[in-house]
């Protein structure tokens, strides 16, 4: 019973959500709505793919907002200040992002130093030089062709759900077909055997904030796009949501367990929830409440089964019968 319920139950919450929502307010379920929350949440499901990574080694990434909008007032300040091209603004972005994402990996590995300072640090700096490159003014004037990846349409799809799916998409291949995914579930599991086996635990940690810095640059790249101006703020609070989504869709806050197809459910769920929440005029603060219970709801659930709660409880309710 507790394994079908945490794989299919983040889809039973999202389906319910979804029909509480549509007889609350006829406009949710109109194909413009859908497409507007599928272009809501595929920056949160690009970043999500890094978290997921770091998740699963008992690791944490609260730099990820901050990673986001540097990305977002580099890139601005590249292709307005210097006149570069959009092509190469967003490659010298990207491997910032990525760069930023090896050195917190190198000082989880090699300091020895809890993920949660770690990140916690690169997030106040990284907030602090997007500040000092705008001097907290907005930057915009970027040429009419970058609108597209966050603006733009193949065929009947927006462009950042495409970027979204591929994402997904490579972050499911890693995990589920490469040796090094396989080392993620094990390192987080349990660090000490992995090394016994002869896992090398540094240049699994190292890739795996690498990836997440990546991702989060690619979720910056595609926010900006959206927005056509860079913010000084474009990503503050964005790694609760990104974190809330990851925890929400099953990845275990204690590393080791977690796919990427249960993540995409918890993503539509804070897609569908926030929106929803808009359309019923719910106040920001309600919402905020609303998004800080379902991350301890989340997190209390997983403990509870990683301690055996649940089927202790079962074990109690269903006593197995004597024959």
């Amino acid at each position: 019973m507790a394994a079908i319920t945490r794989k299919c139950g983040i889809y039973i919450i999202l389906i319910g959500l979804i029909i509480f929502f549509s007889v609350k307010n006829g406009a949710f379920l109109t194909s413009g709505n859908l497409f507007n929350i599928a272009r809501q949440v595929s920056m949160l499901g690009i970043a999500a793919v890094g978290m997921t990574v770091v998740l699963l080694l008992g690791g944490i990434d609260l730099s990820i907002g901050s990673q986001v909008t540097l990305v977002n007032i580099v890139t601005a300040w590249l292709m307005v200040k210097q006149g570069l091209s959009p092509v190469l603004a967003v490659a010298i972005a990207l491997a910032m992002a990525t760069a930023i994402g090896f050195l917190n990996g190198w000082s989880v590995a090699n300091l020895k130093m809890p993920a949660i300072i770690v990140t916690l640090g690169s997030m106040t700096v990284l907030e602090g030089l997007a500040y000092i490159i705008c001097k907290g003014v907005p930057i915009f004037g970027f040429p009419k062709s970058f609108s597209f990846i966050g603006q733009g349409y193949i065929g009947p799809v927006p462009a950042p759900v495409i970027v979204m799916v591929l994402a997904l998409g490579v972050g499911s291949f890693i995990l589920n077909q490469t040796y090094f995914g396989r080392y993620f579930y094990a390192v987080g599991g349990n660090e000490e055997a992995s090394k016994l086996s002869g896992v090398n635990v540094k240049n699994v940690k190292y890739l795996a904030y690498t990836l997440s810095g990546f991702f989060a640059g690619v979720a910056g790249v595609v926010l900006l796009s959206r927005t056509n101006s860079g913010q000084p703020i474009a990503g503050k609070g964005f790694e609760f949501d990104v974190l809330t989504a990851v925890v929400l869709g099953g990845v275990s806050v204690s590393g080791g367990y977690g796919k990427i197809q249960n993540v995409v459910a918890g993503v539509l769920i804070i897609g569908v929830l926030g929106n929803g929440m808009i359309l019923l005029g719910v106040t920001q603060y309600v919402q905020m409440v609303t998004k800080g219970a379902v991350l301890f709801l989340a997190v209390a659930f997983d403990c509870l089964q990683k301690s055996g709660a649940f089927a202790r409880l079962g074990s109690r309710l269903f006593p197995p019968k004597l024959v």
